[in-house]
């Protein structure tokens, strides 16, 4: 198989690495685990093509240090990492400081495999322009009222705080938020708010 289809799994929990060697392989990938990032940097530099699967909450190193120093001993590797359910500006953190992609737990299994193959082919791709450039179009067709309820989601805030923010009610921050997610076509928020830190990106450049 080519050593681009290899899935790195950085995890510190042992049922955790099994299931996903199981899954992995079942699907045609190969799986190569590590329960530290100690152990998973010191083979870093030498590892050719694939895709990194990180958790970000491990007691030796976090995620974001792993991943800090991976790139600068083979930038080259793209890196999902694994986020705690609603954990969302840790989330935006993460894809900030170089991350192809996120997934929030409890994933399913179908969410990790289209997150893998969506790393590999932007490895393989290399440039993020075309698609930094889409993110921001479909950004740019919400309504003020829309992106703002948008950003202070990202921001972690509970629809209340919006509402009184803005001066709605609780209902239209609801509405709001539906018909945010029509426009940008997702039907996951995790998709969303991934399309707003790509977006970024076009506006800082």
């Amino acid at each position: 198989m080519a050593a681009e289809r290899f899935i790195y799994v950085i995890d510190d929990d042992p049922a955790v690495r099994r299931s996903l060697e199981r899954l992995l392989d079942a699907v045609g990938f190969r799986v190569a685990s590590y329960a530290t990032p100690k152990a998973f940097l010191n083979v870093a530099g030498s590892l050719l093509g694939g895709c990194v699967l990180l958790d970000l909450r491990m007691p030796e190193m976090d995620g974001f240090e792993v991943h800090a120093r991976l790139r600068l001993i083979n930038p080259d590797l793209p890196v999902i990492v694994v986020t705690a359910q609603g954990d969302v500006q840790t989330a935006v953190r993460a894809m900030k400081a170089g991350a192809v992609d996120f997934i929030e737990k409890p994933y399913s299994d179908d969410a990790l495999i289209a997150a893998i193959e969506f790393a590999l082919k932007t490895s393989a791709a290399k440039d993020r322009t075309d698609e930094i450039s889409a993110a921001a179009a479909l950004i740019n067709t919400l309504s003020p009222r829309e992106r703002q309820v948008l950003e202070a989601l990202v921001a972690g805030q509970p629809n209340k705080v919006i509402a009184f923010d803005l001066g709605i009610s609780v209902r239209t921050v609801e509405v709001h938020r539906s018909r945010m997610m029509d426009r940008l076509g997702v039907h996951q928020f995790a998709e969303a708010v991934r399309l707003l830190v790509l977006a970024s990106f076009a506006e800082r450049a």
